[in-house]
């Protein structure tokens, strides 16, 4: 993607938060506020991210909203002590209001019980380091794992999980170190299309993810907001604009909290 174009975009965002009284940022959270971590539990957002974070909450005129496939209450940790932050947590299944409120989707029985399979298989296989289960869905994680070691579990787990997946209300999702099953939706998109349709059509939005799950919500934002893909190596996507972390990443966050806090003091 040609760094003019980049530019330009970004540029034509800022131009629309100067003559905005409100506006939203949506931010995948994992490859995009935060390094990978091997550790999970560990993986911290990049140094004066949050600072921005909070400056940006603090003058009123942007609605931030993490939108991750982390569970919400280990975003929460992570992003301590900044509170207030709207999440939409397993892939949107659970949505936390600022307000402190939560709102969570039902899984029905066929797909929790399968679900289930596809946990016990990995227990039976040796693989109980390597799980994570989350709200609608269940995931192996190999960050770390030599190269033979990670395409010897990559195809074990395939041709276990791809009978499970055939399912119509499951999907495999394929993400930065790992596989994950879970429900059809809803998904990254479904969480930015209902976001949009809460905002006026006016409203500058711009959604920052890096991995193949934030494809879904890229690709919701093909008529309203700037889509863009935060890596240090571009790759294919819907995203309209591309960052490098973490310094164009924490220029984007600088230059966003300069163009909705300019007239604080009028």
């Amino acid at each position: 993607m040609p760094e003019t174009n980049t530019s330009g975009a970004i540029a034509d965002l800022f131009h629309q938060l100067d003559q905005a009284t409100s506006s939203a940022l949506l931010l995948d959270y994992d490859g995009t506020l935060a390094p990978f971590q091997i550790e999970r539990d560990r993986a911290y957002p990049y140094p004066g991210v949050l600072r921005l974070l909070q400056e940006i909450l603090r003058s009123r005129r942007t609605r931030i909203v993490i939108i991750t496939g982390r569970p919400i209450h280990e975003v929460q940790a992570l992003l301590h002590p900044v509170h207030g932050i709207e999440i939409w947590g397993a892939h949107g299944l659970d949505h936390l209001f600022p307000n402190g409120t939560r709102q969570q989707i039902a899984i029905d029985p066929e797909s929790t019980s399968l679900l289930l399979q596809a946990e016990e298989w990995l227990h039976q296989h040796q693989m109980s380091s390597l799980l994570e289960v989350k709200p609608g869905g269940v995931a192996v994680h190999w960050r770390g794992l030599p190269e033979p070691r990670i395409q010897e579990i990559r195809s074990s787990v395939l041709d276990a999980w791809n009978s499970l997946a055939d399912h119509p209300n499951l999907k495999l999702l394929h993400f930065e170190g790992g596989l994950e099953l879970r429900v059809i939706h809803p998904d990254k998109g479904d969480a930015v299309a209902s976001i949009l349709r809460e905002l006026a059509p006016n409203t500058p939005v711009a959604f920052l993810g890096d991995d193949l799950t934030d494809e879904d919500g890229f690709r919701k934002m093909t008529h309203h907001g700037l889509p863009i893909l935060v890596r240090s190596e571009y790759r294919e996507t819907a995203a309209r604009a591309w960052l490098k972390p973490p310094e164009q990443l924490f220029s984007f966050l600088e230059q966003w909290l300069s163009h909705t806090t300019f007239d604080l003091d009028h």
